[in-house]
């Protein structure tokens, strides 16, 4: 089905906002195109690319100038904060006119229930008169489903673009320096590895907190635990390691996503005891947890606050270029009961349906050249972005595989080894891709900070929140059916 104008504005909860058409207008592009040129066909267009404040976005906009000239196409770029890409788009989607032609296309909020306004890129990838796609199975295979499909296998409607994920890091100096002690005291070793739990993680945590005045860290570690999508984030890599979930389908409804994913499965024994776990942790955190996103966190660990964040990956750029530079190890996140999880944060960029067919294959020339191998070991490299490939073969190029190792000019790659033990089918964790996520990640970061606060505990928290993912999943219901 396809979804009216009233129906687009209701689920972006933007009321009757204006659309702002950012990058929009005339173009002094005077490029003309090349016959018999594939890639020089549609010289002189200009096209709109709209994305949320990402790394390889950085590093593509401040470095336009190969894919202008491969092309002679014009690309403007509006960088934005989730939510408000979120709203320009569903707008944009709703009015049909196709004004941002590249879509950075978030799986849960965009891809999910605006699937349907986006282009099938299958479509591209089988034109003849279109520069064929390099090797698809070079994307990382839950990657590519993750962010580039939604329930239909036969149809993708994006290409992996970037794939932040949730991993442990902490001072390796400090662990060395401390080792033998921590060790004595603690009665196991405290170095990251693949057996160590969440409540080594918290053990290791308030030794580091009781030794401050010896380590000249404040804390143990923080959390991004603020009222924020950053809250369910923190919160799931718990949930999933105690063997909670959010659907009793909870592999397939992330990796996939689901019209109609069951009922909410969040008032279980392990989701309460994940809760129960996660409250602790933040008990004995940094105080400043409780107001910080990402940003926040990786702004405090960088500057020395504490000895252990759970943090995206891609922060490890900021780590390396300041004070700490050089004395951050990098792991996979620690073990529950049932397993380890590491949220993973990955977007696909696609290709919005409601343009004029010329432009969309216009666009097809930019989302196949965004995501090439030569492009993402660019980003990589790139001084402003950083990013991280989506290809596997980027990873095994031989200066890729050397930067593995400090100093590195690529310090995103000294995380390879940890983000690959996060992506394996066993690790990794995928959030739900419905329809209805964007009202349902309010919900539980919201009864999370009412159980942080104090104002209930973990039982009351897990029971509240499964009732407001049933409403929001009944409302999203409601709304397809109108």
């Amino acid at each position: 089905m396809t979804y009216s104008r009233r129906e687009m504005l209701k689920m972006a909860g933007a009321g009757g906002a204006a659309l702002w058409l950012g990058g929009c207008g005339g173009s002094s592009n005077t490029a003309k195109p090349v016959a018999g040129d594939p890639w020089k066909q549609f010289a002189g267009t200009t096209l709109n690319f709209i994305s949320e404040n990402t790394a390889p976005t950085s590093a593509i906009a401040a470095n336009l100038a190969p894919f202008k000239k491969l092309t002679g196409i014009d690309i403007k770029i509006t960088q934005l904060e989730l939510s408000a890409l979120v709203q320009k788009v569903a707008l944009d989607f709703a009015g049909g006119q196709g004004a941002y032609q590249i879509v950075y296309a978030d799986p849960y909020q965009i891809l999910a229930p605006y699937h349907e306004a986006l282009v099938d890129l299958t479509t591209m990838m089988h034109d003849p008169d279109l520069p064929k796609l390099e090797d698809v199975g070079d994307f990382i295979p839950t990657q590519l489903d993750a962010a580039g499909r939604f329930v239909d296998k036969d149809k993708l409607y994006a290409l992996p673009y970037d794939a932040p994920t949730m991993i442990w890091m902490y001072r390796k100096d400090l662990f060395e320096k401390f080792g033998d002690r921590m060790k004595h005291d603690l009665g196991f070793d405290p170095t990251p590895k693949a057996s160590s739990t969440w409540e080594e993680f918290y053990k290791t945590s308030r030794w580091f907190k009781d030794h401050a005045d010896q380590t000249k860290v404040p804390y143990g570690h923080g959390h991004q635990a603020k009222q924020h999508d950053s809250l369910m984030n923190d919160f799931s890599n718990l949930l999933w390691a105690y063997g909670g979930d959010y659907f009793k389908n909870d592999t397939t409804v992330g990796r996939l996503g689901s019209v109609d994913p069951g009922e909410p499965v969040l008032d279980s024994h392990e989701a309460i005891q994940a809760a129960d776990v996660y409250r602790r942790l933040v008990s004995i955190a940094h105080p400043g947890s409780l107001g910080w996103d990402w940003d926040g966190l990786g702004a405090a660990f960088s500057a020395g606050q504490m000895a252990m964040a759970v943090n995206w990956h891609e922060f490890a750029a900021s780590n390396e270029s300041g004070k700490l530079k050089g004395k951050v190890g990098y792991a996979r996140l620690p073990r529950g009961p049932k397993r380890s999880a590491n949220m993973y944060g990955g977007t696909g960029i696609g290709i919005n349906a409601t343009s004029p067919e010329r432009e969309r294959r216009a666009a097809w020339l930019f989302v196949n050249w965004a995501t090439s191998k030569q492009t993402q070991l660019a980003n990589l490299k790139s001084e402003v972005g950083g990013g991280t490939p989506t290809r596997d073969s980027v990873y095994r190029l031989p200066e890729v595989e050397k930067a593995k190792q400090p100093p590195s000019k690529m310090p995103n790659i000294l995380t390879a080894d940890a983000v690959f033990e996060a992506w394996k089918p066993e690790n990794i964790g995928l959030r739900p891709k419905i329809a209805a996520w964007n009202e349902c990640d309010t919900t539980i970061f919201t009864q999370l900070s009412k159980m942080l606060a104090g104002q209930q505990g973990p039982d009351s928290c897990m029971a509240n929140t499964k009732q407001g993912f049933e409403q929001a999943i009944d409302n999203a219901a409601s709304l397809r059916s109108a």
